[in-house]
């Protein structure tokens, strides 16, 4: 089927956010996007889990998605996740070179947000590193015991449903400029569900960070929360295409 003007004017209209700002200064912005994202999302959880709970978990999360998106969004279109990236790769939004360096970047910030939460929870009186740092996590690392399949099913469909809400939210039918809302609360809303089968990961990155510093069973898990987030988020790309 032939695409209309409208069609090709928004797939232009989104690679040249791109294309106008150089590959350095988005890479920058996908980096400091994700190391707010874990900083303060990991943050609620070491810093003031025990009072807010996982409803407030659950905001902070999504916040600080609302929060990178009005900020970074025009500069790098506010991925900070792994598995968004790859998903705007399947679906043509995203060059494999630019994928590359948003992924590495992501990564890097994550590992930076954990490595500052972790010295700022080492003014906390009574607090170790085994008290945790936000990781995520199945069986006896999951917070009410889920079990592996359970947690990788959940994973691989909260990703889908939160990616789909991506791609809606910043397509061209969808309204302007609520974008960063509805993906805020989309992820406040899979965090609802998902912080007491794995903590909820969806987002390879922010799982990286807080694994590498707690190490351990946070490290040897890290596996699934990379291969089915990643997984979640491409079934999102391809459905996508077929429904749009």
């Amino acid at each position: 089927m032939t695409k209309t003007v409208l069609e090709e004017a928004a797939i232009l209209e989104e690679a040249t956010i791109q294309e106008q700002v150089d590959a350095p200064k988005r890479y920058v912005a996908e980096f400091f996007g994700t190391m707010v994202l874990v900083l303060l999302g990991c943050g609620s959880v070491v810093l003031a889990g025990s009072a807010i709970g996982f409803v407030g978990i659950s905001f902070a999360f999504g916040l600080a998605v609302v929060a990178m998106a009005y900020t970074i969004g025009g500069i790098s279109g506010c991925h900070i996740n792994p598995a968004i990236s790859l998903a705007m790769l399947a679906s043509g939004k995203l060059g494999v070179k630019d994928t590359f360096g948003y992924i590495v970047s992501q990564c890097i910030g994550a590992i930076t947000g954990a490595g500052i939460l972790f010295v700022i929870a080492l003014g906390k009186p009574g607090y170790s590193l085994a008290s945790g740092l936000g990781q995520n996590g199945y069986d006896l690392a999951s917070p009410a015991n889920f079990s592996m399949t359970a947690a990788f099913i959940a994973e691989v469909v909260l990703t889908l449903i939160f990616v789909l809400v991506v791609l809606g939210s910043t397509s061209h039918k969808a309204p302007k400029g609520f974008a960063g809302l509805s993906i805020g609360l989309g992820l406040v809303l899979v965090h609802l569900v998902g912080i007491p089968i794995t903590g909820t990961s969806v987002n390879p990155a922010r799982s990286l960070g807080p694994a590498l510093i707690v190490g351990g069973t946070a490290l040897s898990q890290l596996w699934l929360f990379w291969l089915a987030p990643i997984l979640g988020g491409l079934l999102a790309a391809a459905i996508w295409r077929l429904i749009k």
